[in-house]
């Protein structure tokens, strides 16, 4: 691979945004410009020029997008937009594309958009974040999974962690953040009472404020809203992480942070989840509120159980480090340059 390699990175969302692909693309951008490699980044995401190590092009014209194709060696989409898919294609560069999703609806069946996408994968090298994805794709993949920031997620410097559990995410119905609200009412039940900080903003924030008091769970929950410095050090001072999605989340690297951060996650066992988690967790059936609660219980009731699944999460995060995935996908760029 030469020394100066050029690649055009596609990202539909991208930081300011708070979110799973806007933190990859920006972590990978960073990584690739610290090999020594000119990156470009295209968004459809506004905002100000916020990187020394990179150009970043905010809303660009079809033309301006051409000619950043022309000047590059590869073009490398996180997650398949056609709005930058369609332009490129004619460009003749060899286009990567990471799959964040399964190219399906949330009803899982596909429309014209996914079927027109699934028609295009063959004139380019796929990427799926997991072996869900990978399951669910209509052409050969390679399985590269997402890394997490590992420098707002390190190891805490103190292992005190006064507060119980804590859900990281955005507030739609999808994040299952009201299934866990229900696990605390039947937890409650048994008079179990644990504290859960819940951070995270989005269009469900009324409807589950208004559970939680209909649940009577206002002395245990809090709303963080969402925080954008800082976050890594509101989860270490939590003991238990509790990723509940109720669909398939094609990887999910809020669990990564989580263990990160030194918590024992539960998640439920859809998509990509168990990927993300491994042996460092307890998994249960996505949608059901009783098996949520009883894994939460059981970390609670067991400390050594957390220790155990935190010891194995030291091992299992160097999988996923920045500099190690970064790397993996060079190896698929060579390969795509060569053919």
């Amino acid at each position: 691979m030469r020394d100066t390699l050029r690649i055009l990175l596609c990202s539909r969302v991208f930081p300011p945004n708070i979110g799973g692909i806007e933190t990859v693309s920006a972590i990978l951008a960073e990584q690739w410009a610290n090999f020594g490699i000119d990156v470009a980044v295209v968004t459809e995401t506004p905002g100000e020029q916020t990187s020394k190590q990179y150009e970043i092009v905010r809303q660009p014209s079809t033309g301006r997008l051409r000619n950043l194709a022309r000047h590059a060696d590869l073009i490398f989409q996180n997650n398949i937009s056609l709005r930058t898919l369609l332009p490129l294609l004619p460009s003749r560069k060899p286009i990567v594309i990471a799959h964040q999703g399964m190219l399906r609806r949330a009803d899982n069946t596909r429309g014209w958009r996914e079927y027109l996408k699934c028609s295009m994968l063959p004139l380019c090298r796929n990427v799926a974040v997991s072996n869900a994805v990978a399951q669910a794709l209509p052409v050969k993949s390679t399985v590269i999974f997402n890394p997490f920031d590992s420098r707002e997620f390190a190891p805490p410097r103190s292992e005190e962690r006064p507060q119980d559990l804590v859900f990281l995410g955005r507030l739609v119905s999808d994040k299952g953040c009201d299934l866990l609200l229900r696990a605390l009412s039947l937890l409650k039940q048994d008079a179990v009472y644990p504290s859960a900080t819940i951070i995270g903003d989005g269009p469900d924030m009324s409807a589950l404020r208004e559970q939680t008091a209909k649940l009577g769970l206002m002395d245990q929950v809090t709303f963080k809203g969402s925080i954008r410095e800082g976050r890594g050090a509101e989860v270490a001072q939590h003991k238990i992480m509790v990723v509940p999605s109720i669909w398939a989340e094609p990887f999910g690297v809020v669990a990564l942070e989580g263990l990160a951060a030194g918590c024992a996650v539960v998640s439920s066992n859809t998509g990509g989840l168990p990927d993300a988690v491994g042996p460092c967790g307890l998994l249960f059936p996505g949608g059901d509120a009783r098996a949520l609660a009883q894994a939460i219980r059981e970390l609670l009731d067991r400390p050594s159980l957390r220790e155990k699944l935190a010891s194995e999460s030291v091992g299992h995060l160097k999988r996923f480090r920045p500099e190690v995935i970064a790397r993996q996908y060079l190896d698929v760029f060579t390969a795509a340059l060569k053919a």
